[in-house]
This record gives structure tokens, C-alpha cells and sequence, in this order.
């Protein structure tokens, strides 16, 4: 018997137990849904109870159970856990990591499986800005093939600090490769990119990450969390620096964090030899995010043997994005595109 299917029976029996013993069906209590008590009105009818059942039986079905292809032309909103996030302090939606599905629109030969790009909005670890920095990036990666994912992950701004954004981010690349034959994406081919605080995070999961926990009840938490490669762009890496950004530390780490802690997170201090390769970009005048943070970020990966590619241009304010309108800027994502040709990720 099918997983699907065994859960749809488990969920039928109990609804019909119900059901036999002449009670009223209270979708909430038995199933964990919201569920307006109006919509039971008409459960006396034989033809509602059906159609109730069978509702019922579906939504009792887990996400990561359920899961179903893709369309291209609408994006999904996800939850990246289907209970309670690591840490959550309650159920509402500023507590629940989300992440926005955005199909390969094309895939260059039949039977392919797409690469993906994970995304990471940056905001100073207190908000997201999910729009330049999140939709126009993943209509970016689905001009190239790709599958987009952007992350919306917990920060200060709902009430939450390290390592929240961490596990969250982690998180979005285990779910994505789990859902691969689903989605029929390449598993081998997960990258993040991330912008500003979003670099940060980026930076963070190039430089922390497991094989997946093999004895882990959830079958998600199995998945690898390395992704295949990084793009970090005008990022926050450095904490504890005289040019660290200070207010994405802060609401990050709070006020008064350890030493070990901020070294921990300082992520240009946590390179590893198997850390993926990566691509940077920075404007040598950002006045917000020190172009210094990616000079140290690519000499660490360099000192460890990381292959990587680091561009600095000298003009441009902080927080660009696509950087579309600004001469010399707007390169960027050509050269990124050519990167990952040549690091096999996406077809010429």
C-alpha cells in the first residue's frame, strides 16, 4: 500500500468512527485544521458526508506526502515544516518559514532535471525585500532554466534571532531536494544566492552544513543541507568588525552576544576546504555594506582552496539587485550566468 494511500485510509476510519457513533465532526479536534464550523451544516446529507470524508482524508495526508508537480505559470507558497518550526514561539504566521515555489518554466532536453537557485532577500536580518531582492531574482533564474525557491525566513522583525534564519534556511535546501523526482529537479545541482543580510545567511549555509541526519523520524531532516554552489551579492559576511554591518548583527545576534558566538557566525573565519564554489559581487563604494566583507570572504576561500569568482565594481549604492539601469552594475548577472555555465550548473 502506498504512503498516500495508507494515510488516506488511517484518516477515513477515524472520520468514519466519528461518523458511526452519531457525533458532531469537529474538524479541528480531530485533525488540526481550521475548519469554519458553517461548512458542517449539511453533514446529515449522505452526499456531504462523502464529499466531507474525502476532503478530509486529503488534508489529513502530510505535505511532505502529498507533495505534486509543479506549474510553471503560478508560483506556490509552501511551509517548510508541516508542525511547529525548530523554536517557534507560537503558530501565527510570523512564526511559520515559508518559501515561495517558482517551476523551471522550460527544461532544455526531455526527461532533464532542472538545477535549482534557493534565495535569500536581504533586509538587514529585521525584514525582507522580497520583491528586488526575491520575485525579480527568481524570474531571473527561471529565464535560465531554473527552479526558484525564495525563502521567507524568520528574522528579528518577528521576533526571532540566531539561529532561527539558519535552520530555516537549511531547512529550504533538505525540503527541495526531498521533493527532486516531485519536481523533477537535479538534486546535485542546489545553489543559493543571497543579497546583503541574505548574503549573510547564504555565506552562513556555505560554511555550515551536514550530510543529513539518517535516523531523523522526518524524512526531510535525512537530506543533505551543502548546497552545490553560492552566489553572495554586496553580502554581509564579517561580524565583530570595526566594518561590520552593525544593525545586522545586532538583530541577528542581539546586543550582547559571546565572542565565540560572533566568531562562529563571522563566516569569513568558517570557510571549509569543502565549502562550494562561489560567486561575489560588490561595489567598491557601497556606503552601507563594506566592500571589505567580500574581500575577506573570497581570500578565505582562497586560502582553503575553494574555487571561486569575485567581482568589484567601482560605482553603485547598496541593495541593487538585478542592478537593471546601472552601467557597469548590470553586468553582473551576465557574468554570473556565464560562471555557472562553466561550473556545469545551467546549459549555454
Amino acid at each position: 500500500m502506498s504512503t498516500v494511500v495508507r494515510h488516506f485510509a488511517t484518516a477515513s476510519r477515524r472520520i468514519w468512527r466519528r461518523i458511526s457513533n452519531g457525533l458532531l465532526i469537529d474538524a479541528r479536534r480531530i485533525l488540526g485544521i481550521q475548519v469554519p464550523a458553517a461548512s458542517w451544516l449539511g453533514i446529515c446529507m449522505p452526499t456531504s458526508i462523502l464529499t466531507c470524508c474525502v476532503l478530509l482524508c486529503w488534508a489529513a495526508v502530510p505535505a511532505a506526502v502529498r507533495a505534486q508537480p509543479l506549474d510553471p505559470a503560478r508560483p506556490q507558497v509552501v511551509k517548510l515544516w508541516d508542525g511547529p518550526a525548530p523554536g517557534a514561539a507560537g503558530d501565527t504566521p510570523q512564526d511559520i518559514p515559508t518559501a515561495w515555489l517558482y517551476a523551471a518554466s522550460a527544461v532544455p532536453d526531455a526527461g532533464a532535471r532542472a538545477p535549482v537557485l534557493v534565495i535569500f532577500p536581504g533586509g538587514g536580518y529585521g525584514g525582507l525585500a522580497i520583491d528586488h531582492e526575491g520575485h525579480a531574482i527568481a524570474r531571473w533564474a527561471n529565464s535560465l532554466g531554473m527552479m526558484a525557491v525564495i525563502v521567507e525566513y524568520r528574522h528579528r522583525g518577528r521576533g526571532y534571532g540566531h539561529p532561527a534564519p539558519m535552520l530555516d534556511a537549511q531547512r529550504a535546501i533538505r525540503y527541495v531536494r526531498h521533493h527532486a523526482d516531485v519536481w523533477q529537479i537535479d538534486p546535485q545541482r542546489v545553489g543559493v544566492i543571497g543579497f546583503s543580510a541574505g548574503g549573510h545567511l547564504a555565506t552562513t549555509v556555505l560554511t555550515k552544513f551536514d550530510a543529513g541526519n539518517p535516523g531523523s523520524p522526518d524524512p526531510i531532516e535525512r537530506e543533505s543541507c551543502r548546497p552545490d554552489f553560492g552566489i553572495a551579492c554586496y553580502p554581509v559576511v564579517a561580524l565583530g568588525e570595526a566594518f561590520t554591518h552593525r544593525g545586522s548583527q545586532r538583530n541577528l545576534l542581539g546586543d550582547e552576544a559571546p565572542a565565540d558566538l560572533v566568531r562562529l557566525m563571522s563566516n569569513e573565519k568558517q570557510v571549509r576546504p569543502d565549502s562550494p564554489p562561489c560567486f561575489l559581487w560588490h561595489t567598491a563604494d557601497d556606503a552601507v555594506v563594506s566592500v571589505e566583507n567580500s574581500l575577506r570572504f573570497a581570500s578565505s576561500l582562497s586560502a582553503a582552496g575553494v574555487p571561486f569568482e569575485l567581482h568589484v565594481f567601482p560605482h553603485g549604492r547598496h541593495g541593487l539587485g538585478l542592478a537593471q539601469g546601472h552601467p557597469g552594475v548590470d553586468q553582473w548577472p551576465d557574468l554570473c550566468q556565464n560562471w555557472l555555465v562553466r561550473l556545469g550548473m545551467i546549459a549555454e
